[in-house]
């Protein structure tokens, strides 16, 4: 195989052997079908991850573990998380996983020192399972800060955490759209596409704050769909969207339309805000949106307004939707989630992966099966949630089950992989397609 060729290259290490690697691209990635290419997403390929200790070998470095965090995968949960193995005598780092050839995600390497281990505590037999959690979950963060992406990989991307790496196996969905966006990270400044956006801030008298919003188009035209993006900031600036429209738009796989990305600003607020927040969506409905409106010079119509989000952002807006049809006809929910607000159902024990539970939900879908929400046409919905998402595979099927119960038009899927933004990115736009009207008018020519 050609890892082990890699691995038992008697060059192995060596600064040639360092460059040839670079320029095949790491991690290696083989099919194990006898049937040579990997063809469908039932194939399995083994990924090698390589990291090149910058301090030399054992003998010279200060590095005792470089630890791995890939999305879905690995456990960062663990009190013993995945690290690479050294190669004896060498600056090689190694990790070998065998994943499905339609799986994406992200990932990063974090290298530590033995100061930087984890507290002894971990490994106590007798001591107090809380305890152990809680020092496991601050050791993590206090080590989160070394994060490094993958110095091979040329997909890099950031967020408010750092540096990432993005893997995408074989047979992963199509995100072509995204090629420009992995292979050049250009400045904000030389981008076309961005400098086309409008920024404003949004001063709500309802919720007395201020934040950023953005906006977006595609076309032209008086009756474009509007796309309403929680946590905007993501797609507006940290993996920002704007050429992947473009060029769906050019492909005709979107209809032209109107992008507005609605910032977060905080964790806290964030945390307020998106969970199922009246107040809120009130200053939504009431204040941004007829302010956009007014000053575009369009009609707001449900039938061509979609609110998207991800994670408690996928909750907010099916709430949104549920809550306001008068204004919003359609919603992307992407792992929302659903388990609001009993946290309790994402409880595992201490260094344990959370579980499945089949039919656990929260109180979203609770309201719709007991009738308190209703709404007086049926909502068009896109949702998907990753396959390797524990229980929150549990509360987005319970969830779908009480939206087709209601009588909600609802396209449901898994894909292969986490909690991820390099997954939904293509998931955003597979259900902006399924989901934005096929208007004459607002076709780019």
């Amino acid at each position: 195989m050609e890892s082990t060729c890699w691995l038992l290259d008697a060059a192995l290490g060596r600064e040639g052997w360092w460059e040839q690697l670079e320029a095949a691209g790491a991690p290696l990635c083989e099919p194990l079908s006898l049937g040579g290419p990997v063809g469908s997403a039932g194939d399995q390929v083994r990924v090698s991850f390589l990291w090149r200790d910058p301090e030399g070998s054992e003998l010279e470095s200060t590095y005792v573990r470089v630890y791995i965090d890939v999305n879905s995968v690995t456990d960062h949960h663990s009190f013993e998380p995945q690290s690479l193995q050294r190669v004896p005598g060498t600056d090689v780092w190694y990790w070998q996983v065998d994943l499905p050839a339609n799986w994406r995600g992200s990932y990063c390497y974090i290298p530590v020192r033995q100061e930087q281990l984890p507290p002894h505590i971990l490994q106590e037999n007798e001591a107090n399972p809380k305890q152990q959690q809680q020092a496991q979950r601050a050791w993590w963060q206090s080590i989160s800060g070394r994060a490094m992406a993958d110095p091979l990989n040329p997909c890099v991307h950031r967020n408010a955490w750092g540096a990432y790496s993005a893997l995408h196996l074989p047979a992963a969905p199509d995100q072509s759209a995204w090629l420009g966006e992995d292979s050049t990270r250009a400045e904000p400044g030389h981008d076309p596409a961005r400098s086309a956006q409008q920024e404003w801030q949004w001063h709500s008298a309802l919720l007395s704050t201020s934040r950023t919003v953005w906006l977006y188009q595609t076309g032209t035209g008086s009756s474009l769909p509007l796309v309403i993006l929680l946590d905007g900031r993501r797609w507006a600036q940290e993996m920002p969207i704007y050429n992947a429209l473009d060029k769906e738009t050019e492909r005709s796989r979107l209809p032209a339309a109107r992008y507005l990305f609605v910032d977060s600003v905080s964790g806290a607020q964030r945390s307020r805000e998106l969970a199922c927040d009246d107040v809120f969506w009130n200053a939504v409905v009431q204040e941004l949106l007829p302010d956009v409106a007014l000053a575009h010079k369009f009609i707001l119509k449900p039938e061509t307004t979609v609110v998207a989000g991800q994670s408690l952002g996928g909750l907010a807006a099916m709430y949104a939707a549920l809550n306001y049809p008068h204004v919003f006809g359609a919603v992307v929910s992407q792992s929302g989630s659903f388990w609001w607000p009993y946290v309790e159902l994402l409880h595992a024990a201490p260094g344990q992966p959370c579980l499945r539970k089949p039919g656990a939900q929260g109180l979203l879908a609770e309201k719709l099966d007991n009738g308190i929400i209703s709404s007086p046409v049926p909502l068009r919905i896109f949702m998907e949630v990753g396959s390797r998402e524990d229980v929150m595979i549990d509360v987005n099927e319970s969830m779908r089950n009480a939206l087709v119960a209601a009588g909600h038009q609802v396209h449901f899927q898994q894909f292969e992989g986490g909690h991820d933004g390099i997954c939904w990115r293509g998931g955003l736009l597979e259900g902006l397609a399924v989901l934005l009207p096929e208007q004459a008018e607002s076709r780019n020519s």
